[in-house]
């Protein structure tokens, strides 16, 4: 009955096979190769209908029955109401995951995308401009979790981290790709490089850091 993870090796494939690790979910990977489009192919259009990767298919879903479900913070949160894991009972203890979690959807993931897509760009006033107007923007937002992790071990929660977390490190992930653009390295950012040194050395973050995604 294990999980199905259709995926490939990016940070929002990262921030999912991390999250199963850390609940102790069972899953296979499904490689879906993106550089080959095969995001498009009509088998996986037919349960992620945005042709993004990830999604999940669980066997095991509400009722003992199967279900699907696409785009990351969706299988986050789905992932974490079907364990009980990484997201806290309390309503008000919840907001602060909630807002984290869409602040990373919204911007802390689009916004150092477009920067590794805008450095494969060739050489001229496009790629300029493109790495100026997302790499200013990726440097502010990495000022504001540095400020929100000043005295705080997790970005949402006390304690343990939160599915929140998983999702932001996954771009994090991809620090040494996007900040040298912009003459800046994690270390410049130091609550967040202990944060991101913290998770990194969880045994399940390592092993879900570590699997085979394509």
């Amino acid at each position: 009955m294990a999980i199905e993870l259709w995926t490939w090796n990016t940070p929002n494939g990262r921030k999912i096979s991390v999250a199963l690790e850390e609940m102790g979910l069972a899953y296979t990977v499904k490689p879906v190769n993106i550089s080959k489009d095969e995001q498009f192919n009509p088998d996986f259009l037919a349960f992620s209908p945005n042709n993004r990767i990830p999604a999940i298919k669980d066997p095991d879903g509400p009722g003992g029955q199967p279900i699907t479900v696409f785009e990351s913070g969706a299988i986050l949160l789905y992932l974490a109401e079907k364990t009980g894991k990484f997201l806290p009972a309390d309503l008000r203890a919840r907001v602060p995951v909630y807002e984290w979690l869409n602040w990373q959807m919204g911007g802390f993931g689009p916004m150092p995308g477009q920067v590794h897509h805008f450095m494969m760009q060739p050489d001229g006033p496009a790629k300029d401009y493109g790495l100026n107007r997302y790499g200013k923007e990726t440097l502010r937002l990495y000022g504001v979790l540095d400020k929100r992790l000043a005295g705080r071990d997790f970005v949402a929660t006390a304690g343990e981290p939160s599915i929140a977390d998983f999702a932001i490190l996954g771009w994090a992930w991809r620090a040494e790709r996007h900040l040298p653009t912009q003459g800046k390295a994690m270390s410049d950012y130091p609550n967040v490089a202990r944060w991101y040194d913290a998770l990194m050395a969880r045994p399940a973050v390592k092993r879900g850091m570590e699997i085979a995604l394509s």
